[in-house]
């Protein structure tokens, strides 16, 4: 693998994992669980603390352990290779199904503007998003330096997006203040439980940057370049996001939050007037755009890596002339193609998604402690070593124990997501064990 990738390329991409559509979605969920504004914040900055947190974790994993797909090779280093195995197949399927989805609510906008009368405008929406698909599945056929050329454009555009969101805490008018109805006073339990399952939405907006060190044998000067990139990205997003939460909160009102559609067209007809919708679904088509070149960059050098390990077939790791890995990037892309046709409703695969990811966020943070020990020789020699350890990776573990936790004692609203998830994981292991239980653990 070829070292192409400087600072400012990291960094965009690591943005790109992040700022997709959860954050012209997700503050409707968080709006409907939180009883309050106050709540409703407390979700966002405890998110934000937690991404730091978890950031800053990656970022010394990273440096440790500079390698194509380290996502995956965090978990084959510190833990049995059947746990390995499974989460990352969890992984790979649930990224596949989140670019669909991702795909499919951007191309609802696009078609909103191009077919707005059609009588086939679900046939339009599918068509839209696998010709997205498609088309960046070629862009990435190309080679790297071009992907990451593209994936800097798009990630300018969807910046751009989110600030033009921002200036109309400057010119819009404020909304109308509902005071509910209902003025029971709410229980500490329903205080904790509220914000439990808002910050599922939350994590969900905010996932995605660990992914950056899954181009480290990519990266130039790797122990440098990885945390200061994971690090810069973070904040970048936790900044626009809360400056957006609260264009939401002044210009929409956060009672009418809980019922918006299409909230960040709600906003550009706020500031710019009705036309601006339409211009504003294009930019947000192209944001979208943004989300599935950066996951059809990363999910690929996942199954290499597990193609390395010999726990997926050599195929997965074969390239062609321009360094592409043909075989990840054709079957991932297919996966996700397959996906768009019985995808369902973002409310519904949500908990589903983040039971399955506090398994694998909580499981790779924690190798931080593996990993500082058996790479103790490397202190001093330039790698990043966060301060406050191990207070950070706790809070972050504690976290996404949490969150598991709220979605399972919600199970009735979740569509038993936690059993499923717990099922589906068990599964995957049962895998392992009937077709890889020849293979040893992987040493470091």
């Amino acid at each position: 693998m070829k070292k192409q990738l400087g600072l400012f390329d990291l960094t965009m991409i690591c943005v790109s994992f992040v700022i997709g559509m959860g954050i012209f979605r997700a503050p409707v969920n968080v709006a409907k669980a939180t009883p309050d504004v106050l709540t409703y914040f407390l979700c966002w900055l405890a998110g934000g603390i937690v991404a730091f947190c978890g950031a800053l974790t990656y970022a010394e994993i990273g440096s440790r352990t500079p390698a194509t797909g380290g996502y995956y090779k965090v978990f084959s280093y510190a833990y049995h290779p059947s746990i390995a195995f499974a989460i990352n197949c969890i992984i790979l399927v649930s990224n596949a199904a989140s670019l669909a989805m991702v795909a499919l609510v951007g191309s609802e906008y696009l078609s909103g503007v191009l077919f707005p009368a059609s009588d086939k405008i679900k046939t339009i929406e599918l068509s839209f998003a696998i010709i997205a698909i498609i088309i960046f599945y070629g862009v990435n056929m190309l080679g790297l330096k071009l992907s990451s050329r593209t994936q800097n454009i798009l990630m300018i555009i969807k910046i751009g997006m989110v600030l033009l969101l921002i200036v109309s805490i400057l010119f819009a008018p404020a909304a109308h203040v509902i005071i509910p109805e209902n003025t029971t006073t709410t229980a500490l339990t329903d205080y904790i439980k509220a914000f439990g399952i808002g910050l599922v939405a939350v994590s969900f907006t905010y996932g995605g940057y660990q992914q950056t060190i899954n181009f480290g044998e990519e990266v130039k000067d790797p122990s440098r370049t990885v945390p200061r990139s994971i690090f810069w990205g973070i904040f970048i997003i936790v900044s626009l996001y809360l400056l957006v939460n609260y264009a939401y909160v002044r210009v929409i009102g956060f009672e009418q939050l809980k019922d918006s559609k299409n909230i960040a067209a709600i906003m550009a007809s706020k500031v710019l007037g009705t036309k601006a919708e339409n211009i504003l679904s294009v930019l947000l088509f192209l944001g979208v755009l943004g989300y599935i070149n950066g996951s059809l960059l990363s999910n690929p050098r996942v199954m290499y890596a597990m193609s390395n390990d010999k726990v997926l077939p050599a195929l997965f790791s074969k390239t062609n002339k321009n360094g592409v890995l043909t075989s990840s990037l054709t079957i991932f892309s297919l996966i996700a193609v397959l996906v768009v046709f019985w995808a369902e409703e973002f409310d519904k695969i949500l908990s589903f998604s983040i039971f399955l990811d506090c398994f694998g966020m909580a499981l790779s943070a924690g190798s931080i402690f593996y990993f500082r020990k058996k790479t103790r020789h490397l202190d001093g020699t330039g790698i990043y070593s966060m301060k406050l350890y191990p207070v950070l990776p706790v809070i972050f573990i504690a976290a996404y124990a949490f969150l598991a936790v709220s979605i399972a004692v919600d199970y009735r609203k979740n569509d038993y997501a936690a059993l499923t998830g717990v099922i589906v994981l068990a599964v995957f292991v049962a895998i392992y064990f009937l077709f890889y239980r020849k293979n040893k653990k992987t040493s470091l």
